[in-house]
């Protein structure tokens, strides 16, 4: 009897959790698929084409978890390959993108137990780092005239251009060096610990894709790299401030 009764209450929450799960896991699904596809923008000068949708996977893997990270990662990110036509890029992309959430969820799920200082010593750096990357693979990569897209495929898109200068990538740097200190230092301690692990996850990807073109689809592969890099920056850069948003604006609702 008291088997059955664990048992009972064993099935009990997992099914309650799965029912929880189910529409969360849906949702950031689909957040992740339509970030991908709605906004891009692209450098002829140097072929470079990025996206936001790392920052949706990022958002996923934060909010959601490792399992929620990995299903919305890889799921709604070969979703967008399908729909905006790269058809062999889509069984890679469900694992790559896939191992990316997994892994950011579960890096953040193991912080580590640092003192107030630590934290601020950590997240000095990640701004540090971040600003670094920003302006070094902006200005080499992404600089001049680039043309943005907004819009869905099956709704249309608004295409212009814009200028990219050395000034606006060094800008963004600061911006978002500036935004991890800040929610380090107020809002969220672990902000820098979140921004090194993003990276971390973010490597994987960069890694993933560089390995799948070459080995499988024998690109040259190597010209790709810096655009993934920016992809990871372009994730971080939107994904740290809108969890550090969300999880304040939560707190306040709670209270």
């Amino acid at each position: 009897m008291l088997i059955s009764n664990r048992l009972l209450s064993f099935f009990g929450e997992s099914n309650m959790r799965l029912a929880r799960e189910v529409p969360v896991t849906a949702f950031y699904t689909s957040l992740v698929t339509v970030a991908t596809v709605a906004f891009t923008i692209y450098v002829p000068a140097t072929r470079g084409y990025f996206n936001v949708g790392e920052s949706a996977v990022f958002l996923a893997a934060l909010l959601g978890g490792a399992r929620i990270g990995a299903f919305a990662g890889g799921v709604g990110s070969m979703l967008a390959d399908l729909i905006l036509g790269y058809y062999l890029f889509a069984p890679a992309t469900l694992l790559i993108k896939g191992l990316e959430g997994f892994l950011l969820g579960a890096l953040i799920s193991r912080r580590p137990g640092l003192r107030e200082r630590g934290w601020r010593l950590l997240s000095v750096a990640a701004s540090a780092i971040v600003f670094t990357l920003v302006f070094a693979v902006g200005t080499l990569f992404y600089s001049g005239s680039s043309e943005v897209s907004i819009g869905l495929p099956w709704i249309g898109a608004y295409n212009f251009v814009v200028e990219l200068s050395y000034a606006f990538w060094a800008i963004i740097g600061i911006a978002i060096a500036l935004v991890v200190a800040y929610a380090s230092f107020s809002a969220r301690q672990e902000a820098g610990y979140m921004t090194i692990s993003a990276l971390v996850s973010g490597s994987v990807m960069v890694i993933g894709y560089f390995l799948y073109e070459q080995l499988f689809l024998g690109y040259a592969a190597i010209a790709e790299v810096p655009f993934n890099i920016g992809q990871v920056l372009v994730g971080i850069t939107i994904a740290i401030p809108a969890y550090a948003s969300l999880k304040v604006i939560s707190r306040r609702s709670n209270h």
